[in-house]
């Protein structure tokens, strides 16, 4: 059997690169080998758990086993402080990530208040304004999350996260907390 050969050419990458081997296609910009995080996968599957719920009447998820244990892992990382066991102090990206995970699963706020009390409030500057600008546009976390890490609903106004008309309450009572917090059990 013979094999077919390879014809350099002034123009392959091959003789560029001065190989011998066939040169491989070139990717696509965004082309990724694995396609199960591209925001469309993620959104179809987002999509499909919805509509399984809808059809079967599920009031909500019953979680599965690694739900749960994730679930509880946050919160010991949250109540610790520390990230991977220890290895590593959480930063106040890890404690807004962590909350707002754990939003999503469901926990209510009075029991991630438990686990880890707000610190008190940061003094709001221009640039602490902007950064949080930054952040909110790049993350989209909800504005409960920001009381983790000592951000007020002044700061949070300034930066434009609430609107002027919006209220949270400073302790989480039901003046100033939404409807879908309250019902949550965030008193």
């Amino acid at each position: 059997m013979l094999l077919p050969r390879i014809v350099k050419t002034k123009s392959s990458p091959a003789v560029r690169a001065g190989s011998t081997k066939a040169p491989r296609p070139a990717k696509r910009d965004g082309d990724v080998q694995n396609r199960r995080g591209s925001p469309d996968a993620v959104e179809k599957r987002r999509a499909a758990r919805r509509f399984n719920e809808l059809l079967l009447g599920g009031g909500g998820r019953a979680g599965d086993g690694r739900t749960e244990r994730r679930r509880r892992r946050l919160l010991a990382e949250l109540a610790e402080g520390v990230a991977r066991r220890g290895k590593r102090a959480l930063k106040p990206i890890d404690v807004l990530s962590r909350v707002e995970e754990l939003l999503e699963l469901g926990e209510p706020l009075a029991s991630i208040r438990k686990a880890y009390p707000p610190p008190p409030p940061v003094e709001v500057t221009a640039e602490l304004v902007e950064g949080l600008r930054h952040l909110h546009r790049a993350y989209g976390f909800s504005a409960d999350v920001y009381r983790f890490v000592g951000l007020d609903a002044h700061a949070l106004r300034k930066a434009g996260v609430l609107r002027s008309g919006e209220r949270r309450g400073e302790r989480g009572d039901e003046r100033g907390v939404s409807a879908e917090t309250a019902r949550r059990g965030a008193a």
